[in-house]
């Protein structure tokens, strides 16, 4: 199962032609994060966590 960090990850390197999308809260969440922590596995899920939670109250 693939968790927020392959989801980024699949997403920012996707070619500029793709269409594939990620959730706002998804891309706002990861943004946030200092440019080093992106690479974080850990710290990407831990900020798409609090993000989707904030999302859906």
């Amino acid at each position: 199962m693939m968790d927020a960090f392959d989801r980024w990850r699949i997403w920012a390197e996707k070619s500029l032609d793709d269409p594939l999308t990620i959730p706002a809260w998804l891309h706002t969440a990861v943004l946030s994060l200092p440019p080093k922590e992106r690479q974080d596995r850990a710290k990407v899920n831990a900020a798409a966590k609090e993000a989707e939670r904030r999302d859906e109250a």
